[in-house]
């Protein structure tokens, strides 16, 4: 074997170990036939969890796990382990997991019920409450590889800044989830953890590159998970895994020390980091907790800005929004499923007494001006993306970085080639704000809460042919705070006639494919609008949960 096959051979070795053989899929309990893991319900049809350890992972959300532990109706022990088992399971069934470091979780656990006890108050607002990590979060003592071979010669010594503030909130942290190498796709697959894979069908991409968790996050194994975004990565899987998840704006939580390879040090697009939950509620709660553990003194480069309750509702007491609705790019046209689904939702809101504005094109601030900005800038990055890293362990391209469609696009860039580096950022800066303004301008002129839009232009998509993230990326451009609320289902029945783009980069529609994949929404607000971004989600996920929809 090569030298970074041995490496995985040593990894897969150590991650052999790392479930119990007490949780582990029984042979013969599932048919083997198992697709389409929600609707089988394979992790009850397991039988590994006892019924009430699928009551805690199922009929609880974060904050009322957080009341029952800290009311002594719950241990954090019974709370841990059953997520921890659930979890256990999740991995067998879609190698959502990298790292699983449940032991360490379960004592940690044992520790806050002993804090409970002996000083009557809980040790913070996330007390006892278990918390998923995207791998590339660095977590002392555990590999943080970030989907690089090379990374597995090295163990942090430190914890991301977010970590440190998790704990100091009282979470419990066991598991951390699967991520593509290079981390600049939207495909999570890699050679040392493999693919991870969609529970609502197994053909189809869990999305990225936050793809364990929200595979994870899917089947129910991890109350909140924490992802990345630089161009979608909270998005795509949220909306790939119909789970919800939320892109704040850069700095609103800690995003320092993470691990290496990833793209630092130049101007560009600042990652977020953000959450994956089961509603807009749990999304909420984990800003509220971050937001009160003062980020700053974790991460020089997270904001001092405090949660903001009930600020926008001075605004809009009535809680009516005003909704500006994105329009379709014809570039990057909408698979008819997501299109019936925006459709669906704009007039469902309209129904509830929403003001709904639906925006004219404008190429200033349309969705192909952000995409030719935003490539240029990531195409400064060269091998900062972590070509090094796979240099030096001397690993094969996975099948969706070998596609090159990251970092690169075929569309024309925006500044012309042949200029010094610093001239491009000057001239890039400037097209970026121009970019940025008209947004601006749009918000003001229309008096917008929020713009619903669709979160890509397509459904989950079988794996390796997802493309390019243009419904993302442009939020990402001008840092604008994003929320994905589930909402509707593909189905080869409404939409029946498949449609052939012909377009690098751009998925097909095969009706029958993604028949049953999760459809869903995005809500976008103005930078450092956080508050009344999820505020307005959470309305609207309200409105659009009362219609019957397909």
């Amino acid at each position: 074997m090569a030298d970074w096959e041995t490496a995985v051979a040593e990894k897969k070795r150590e991650l052999a170990t790392a479930i119990p053989d007490a949780w582990r899929i029984p042979e013969g309990a599932l048919s083997g036939s198992e697709t389409k893991l929600v609707a089988q319900d394979a992790v009850r049809a397991s039988g590994v969890l006892s019924p009430a350890e699928l009551a805690i992972t199922e009929d609880n959300t974060a904050a009322q796990l957080l009341a029952k532990i800290a009311q002594r109706e719950l241990t954090a022990v019974e709370v841990t382990t059953a997520f921890a088992k659930r979890a256990a399971v999740a991995q067998q069934l879609t190698s959502c997991l990298t790292e699983m470091f449940f032991e360490r979780g379960i004592e940690r656990a044992r520790w806050l019920d002993e804090f409970l006890e002996e000083n009557g108050r809980v040790y913070g607002p996330l007390h006892g409450l278990p918390i998923s990590l995207k791998d590339s979060f660095r977590v002392e003592g555990i590999h943080a590889t970030a989907g690089f071979v090379a990374l597995l010669a090295e163990r942090p010594t430190s914890n991301s800044a977010l970590v440190d503030l998790l704990l100091d909130a009282g979470a419990v942290l066991y598991v951390k989830t699967n991520i593509p190498q290079t981390m600049m796709t939207a495909d999570s697959e890699n050679n040392i953890f493999g693919r991870a894979l969609n529970p609502h069908n197994t053909a189809l991409t869990a999305g990225g590159s936050s793809g364990g968790e929200g595979a994870l996050a899917a089947l129910r194994g991890a109350p909140l998970g924490v992802g990345t975004d630089v161009a979608g990565s909270i998005r795509i899987p949220a909306l790939s895994c119909g789970v919800y998840g939320f892109k704040p704006t850069p700095g609103r939580v800690p995003f320092g020390n993470q691990a290496p390879g990833l793209r630092s040090g130049l101007p560009g697009i600042a990652p977020a980091a953000g959450p994956l939950g089961q509603s807009v509620a749990d999304l909420e709660l984990f800003m509220t907790a971050v937001a009160a553990g003062d980020p700053w003194r974790y991460d020089d480069d997270a904001v001092p800005v405090p949660w903001r309750p009930a600020a926008h509702q001075r605004r809009r007491p009535a809680a009516k929004l005003r909704v500006g609705v994105l329009p379709e790019d014809p570039a990057y046209p909408l698979h008819p499923p997501v299109r019936r689904a925006l459709d669906e939702a704009a007039s469902g809101l309209e129904a509830a007494g929403h003001e709904v504005i639906r925006l004219p094109a404008d190429p200033a601030r349309g969705v192909s001006l952000a995409q030719r900005i935003a490539f240029q800038y990531f195409g400064l990055g060269g091998r900062l993306y972590g070509g090094h890293l796979i240099e030096k362990a001397g690993e094969p391209l996975v099948a969706s970085v070998a596609a090159g469609s990251h970092p690169f696009t075929t569309e024309p860039p925006v500044v012309a080639a042949g200029l010094e580096l610093a001239q491009v950022l000057e001239r890039l800066g400037a097209a970026r704000g121009a970019y940025s303004d008209a947004w601006r301008r749009t918000w003001l002129e229309h008096d917008l809460d929020v713009v619903l839009a669709p979160g890509a232009q397509n459904t989950a998509v079988a794996h390796d042919t997802w493309g390019l993230p243009p419904y993302t990326l442009m939020w990402n451009l001008i840092e604008y705070p994003a929320c994905i609320v589930p909402f509707g289902k593909a189905s080869k029945e409404l939409d029946p006639e498949p449609v052939t783009y012909g377009v690098p980069f751009q998925p097909d529609y095969d009706p029958v494919q993604v028949d049953g994949a999760p459809c869903a929404v995005q809500i976008v607000a103005p930078k450092f609008k956080d508050e009344e971004c999820l505020w307005a989600a959470g309305i609207i996920d309200s409105s659009l949960n009362a219609i019957k929809v397909n």
